[in-house]
C-alpha cells in the first residue's frame, strides 16, 4: 500500500470520526451549515478535477487516434470494447435482477413510505433516446471541453486524430508531436491535483455523515447490506470474466485498480478516479493509445455499478409498496433499463433518473425513490467503485485482444507504426 492510499483511507477515517462529531453536537440547522462549508472544500477538490478531465482526453485520445494508422483499426478496438460494454452490462443487470428477489430487501422494510403521488423532482425529462443520440455529437468543440462533455469531445477528438493520422508524414508532423507533448504535462497537472486527494475525500465523508449521521445505516441496514454484497458477486463475475482472458494478470489489475476505486469510493465520482486509473493503467503496461480511446468509452458507456442499482432499487421499491412483478414483467424491465442505461452518461444523479424514468412503465410509484434519497451517496460511493473496476479491467482486456499490453505495442510500432491485427482467440 503505497503512502497516498494510507493517507486517503485515513482521511475517509478521520471524515468518519469527525462528521459523527459534528452531527452529535449540533442541531439540523447548524450541522448543515458546518457541512457547507466541507462541501465548499469536496466541491474545490472535484473542480480541479474537472479542470484536467477534457485536456487530458483530448491529449490522449488524439494522440492514440494519430498513431493507429487509419479508422479500420478504430472500428476494430470500438467493436471489441462495445461488445465487452453489452455483455458487462447485461450481467450487472441480470445480477441485480436476480439477488433483489432472492434477498427481498424492500420486504418489511421498516420505514414510512412515501405517498405514492409525490414527486421525486428529478428530470427524467432528461432520458430518452433521441436527446441522448442528438447530445452526443458536439455543436461546438469548445463549448463541449467547457461542460467536460466526454463522449463529445471523444467524437471530436476521434476525427482530429483520424486526420492527424493521414497528414503526420506531409503537413501535420509538428501538430502530431505538438499534442503528443501535450499528454506528459497534463500528467504532471494530474500528479499535482491528487496531491490533494486525502483532503477532498476528508471534506465528502464528512459532509455526509454530518448532514445524514450513521444512524440512517441502522435504518437501512438491510438494503445497504444487500447491495454490497449484490455488488461483491458482480466484483466476482467481472474478475472472473477478465480471468478468462488475462488470466492471473487479472489479479494484477484489481490491484493496481485499488487506490482509483478507493478514490471513486470515498468522493463517489467517478470523475475523480479517471486521471488515476489512466496513470494506472500506463504503468500497467496497458498502451496510450488504448487508454485514450477504451476508458472515456467506457465512463460513458460501461457504468457496471450504475446499472445493477437500477434493477436493485426498481425491485425494492415494488416489494416495498407490496406491488408484486411477474418473471415477464422483470425481463421486461431488464430489456428496457439495458437500452435505457446507456443515456446515463452526463445527468445528474443518473442511476435515480433512470430508475424513476422506469417506474412509471411497470406502474410502480415513482414517489419510491424518495425511499432511498436519504441514503444515495453511501449507495453512489460502491457503485463508482465498481464502475471503476470494471473500466479497468474491460480496457486491459481489450488491450489484450489487440496485443497491446506490456511491451506487445512497443515492439508493434517498431515493425511497423499502427497496432497489429488481433490474435486469434486461445
Amino acid at each position: 500500500m503505497n503512502k497516498q492510499t494510507t493517507l486517503i483511507i485515513v482521511a475517509m477515517l478521520l471524515g468518519i470520526v469527525t462528521g459523527y462529531v459534528c452531527n452529535s453536537l449540533f442541531d439540523a440547522a447548524a450541522a448543515k451549515d458546518i457541512a457547507g462549508y466541507f462541501a465548499m472544500v469536496t466541491d474545490i477538490f472535484l473542480r480541479l478535477i474537472k479542470m484536467i478531465i477534457a485536456p487530458l482526453i483530448f491529449a490522449t485520445l488524439v494522440a492514440g487516434m494519430a498513431g493507429m494508422g487509419d479508422a479500420r483499426t478504430v472500428g476494430r478496438i470500438g467493436g471489441k470494447a462495445v461488445g465487452w460494454f453489452l455483455m458487462a452490462s447485461f450481467a450487472s443487470l441480470f445480477i441485480g435482477l436476480i439477488f433483489a428477489n432472492l434477498l427481498q430487501p424492500g420486504a418489511n422494510v421498516g420505514v414510512p413510505l412515501p405517498d405514492a403521488g409525490a414527486s421525486a423532482g428529478l428530470k427524467t425529462s432528461a432520458l430518452n433516446l433521441k436527446d441522448f443520440l442528438t447530445h452526443v455529437f458536439p455543436r461546438n468543440f469548445f463549448e463541449a471541453m467547457a461542460n467536460n462533455e466526454i463522449l463529445q469531445i471523444l467524437i471530436f477528438s476521434v476525427f482530429v486524430g483520424l486526420a492527424i493520422g493521414q497528414l503526420r508524414d506531409t503537413k501535420a508532423g509538428l501538430l502530431a508531436r505538438s499534442i503528443e507533448e501535450v499528454v506528459p504535462v497534463m500528467l504532471k497537472v494530474t500528479d499535482y491535483v491528487m496531491r490533494f486527494a486525502p483532503i477532498g475525500v476528508f471534506a465528502a465523508v464528512a459532509n455526509v455523515v454530518t448532514t445524514q449521521g450513521l444512524g440512517v445505516l441502522a435504518v437501512y441496514g438491510k438494503f445497504m447490506g444487500s447491495f454490497y454484497l449484490t455488488l461483491a458477486v458482480l466484483w466476482a463475475t467481472l474478475i472472473f470474466a477478465g480471468f478468462v482472458v488475462l488470466k492471473g494478470d487479472v489479479f494484477r489489475v484489481v490491484k493496481a485498480m485499488r487506490q482509483p476505486m478507493l478514490l471513486g469510493f470515498s468522493t463517489a465520482s467517478s470523475e475523480s478516479a479517471y486521471p488515476r486509473v489512466m496513470e494506472e493503467l500506463k504503468a500497467f503496461g496497458v498502451s496510450e493509445r488504448v487508454i485514450g480511446f477504451v476508458l472515456p468509452l467506457g465512463y460513458s458507456f460501461n457504468l457496471d455499478g450504475s446499472m445493477i442499482y437500477t434493477t436493485f432499487a426498481s425491485l425494492f421499491i415494488a416489494q416495498a409498496y407490496g406491488i408484486p412483478l411477474t418473471l415477464e414483467q422483470q425481463i421486461v424491465m431488464l430489456l428496457v433499463l439495458m437500452v435505457s442505461s446507456k443515456g446515463i452518461a452526463g445527468v445528474p444523479r443518473s442511476s435515480l433518473v433512470v430508475v424513476a424514468a422506469v417506474l412509471p412503465m411497470f406502474h410502480l410509484p415513482e414517489a419510491g425513490v424518495l425511499l432511498i434519497m436519504g441514503i444515495d451517496h453511501f449507495l453512489d460511493m460502491g457503485r463508482t467503485a465498481t464502475n471503476v473496476l470494471g473500466n479497468g479491467i474491460a480496457t486491459t482486456v481489450v488491450a489484450k485482444w489487440e496485443n497491446a499490453l506490456g511491451g506487445e505495442d512497443e515492439a508493434a510500432e517498431e515493425a511497423g507504426g499502427a497496432l497489429p491485427a488481433p490474435a486469434a482467440a486461445e
